[in-house]
C-alpha cells in the first residue's frame, strides 16, 4: 500500500471481520487509529490490527507512506 502525503484509508467503520492485519512500515510517517487509539507509524515499525478492530491509516508526513500489509488468514 502507498499513501500520498495527506491521504488516508479506512475509517471508523473499516474492519476485517475474520482477518488480522499486520503493517510493517517500509518508509514514510503516519498515524494508525485502531479502536479510537492513535499509534505513530515510523519506518521499521510493525503494527497488528486484530480481526474486528476498526482502523484508519493516515499519512501525516511529506513523503509517501509505504506499509507492507499482511492478512492472516489471507483477505485479498
Amino acid at each position: 500500500m502507498v499513501l500520498a502525503p495527506g491521504e488516508s484509508t479506512g475509517g471508523p467503520d473499516n474492519t476485517h471481520k475474520h482477518n488480522d492485519q499486520w503493517l510493517f512500515v517500509l518508509s514514510g510517517r503516519g498515524v494508525a487509529t485502531v479502536q479510537s487509539e492513535n499509534f505513530s507509524l515510523n519506518p521499521g515499525m510493525l503494527l497488528l490490527i486484530e480481526a474486528g478492530e476498526t482502523h484508519e491509516i493516515h499519512n501525516t508526513g511529506d513523503r509517501p507512506l509505504e506499509p507492507l500489509n499482511f492478512y492472516a488468514p489471507p483477505e485479498y
